[in-house]
């Protein structure tokens, strides 16, 4: 999860990252619907779970990965004046989605959505304009066309995006880019987890092409604020927050929040950044994200 706050950051859904601003910003991987193919105005079980988690951690965008919702949709979240953007193909199958707090939904301007594994949000507040993008990489099992298709989907989507505006990617890019830089210095801070795997030289590659910087690998953390999946004995860092290395400055923190889990195994992921907006006085925003369901399915969560 990642999460992105009010001093413009990102916190994380289930499997998800989350962003605080001026307001906060979080992204979870983790559906709102008491089924795959439903989203319900009411917020019961897991949902209001979530909206709690961005209400307590002032999370102002949650990102989300492998909902398993279908269609192409926005949906007020009952009473709570959040509002959900979603997007999934295939019944049961990937999906990602966005929750906004009910500060920041009224600066959503524009919408894309790219298939069930990328999904992106406009804002202007103030004199800036951000993007906050929740992303699911193919997992390392899948075909090789598939990978190459999602990296060229997300890199389309970031090269439209004008240099004049913030950058916030939030997702699950199931790849280990290892704990040192190796090579990739302004990309990688030097503090991550882990050795690198050919995915993540993929992350690391990507990134540096597009002059992005991984933002939880620039803090020097304990080991349990950079495990983003906890499985048995397994732990790794496969969830991440993506900006503009123009950006870093504004990143006031990225760390995995280890008691909001929110899914059985991935954690919530936050990013603290600074936004300017003088006119509204708003400083810190904060973006979480998070992913899926989990082994349980989507109709645990309800």
């Amino acid at each position: 999860m990642d999460q992105l706050r009010n001093n413009v950051n990102a916190r994380s859904l289930p499997g998800s990252n989350a962003l605080y601003g001026s307001s906060t910003v979080s992204k979870e991987q983790g559906p709102l619907h008491p089924r795959p193919d439903v989203v319900k105005s009411t917020l019961t079980g897991k949902s209001m779970e979530i909206v709690d988690v961005m209400v307590r951690r002032k999370i102002n965008f949650m990102c989300l990965q492998e909902t398993k919702w279908t269609g192409e949709k926005a949906k007020e979240l009952d009473n709570s004046g959040f509002k959900l953007w979603y997007t999934g193909k295939i019944r049961l199958r990937n999906g990602v989605g966005i929750i906004v707090d009910k500060e920041w939904k009224k600066d959503v301007v524009d919408v894309r959505r790219v298939g069930d594994r990328i999904i992106a949000l406009k804002l202007v507040v103030g004199q800036d304009t951000f993007n906050v993008i929740s992303g699911y990489a193919p997992q390392v099992g899948l075909a090789e066309h598939f990978k190459v298709k999602f990296w060229e989907d997300l890199e389309g989507v970031l090269q439209d995006i004008p240099q004049g505006e913030k950058v916030f990617l939030g997702g699950d890019l199931n790849g280990h880019v290892g704990s040192v830089a190796r090579g990739f210095e302004g990309v990688h801070g030097g503090f991550g987890l882990g050795e690198m795997n050919g995915e993540g030289k993929s992350i690391l590659e990507f990134s540096e092409a597009l002059d992005l910087s991984i933002a939880n690998t620039w803090f020097k953390k304990r080991a349990e604020h950079l495990i983003t999946y906890k499985s048995g004995g397994t732990c790794s860092q496969i969830d991440f927050f993506l900006i503009r290395k123009s950006d870093r400055k504004y990143c006031l923190n990225c760390k995995v929040i280890p008691g909001e889990s929110l899914t059985t195994q991935h954690r919530v992921l936050v990013i603290d950044v600074r936004i300017r907006d003088r006119a509204k006085r708003r400083s810190p925003m904060t973006l979480g994200e998070s992913r899926g369901f989990g082994p349980r399915g989507k109709e645990s969560w309800w």
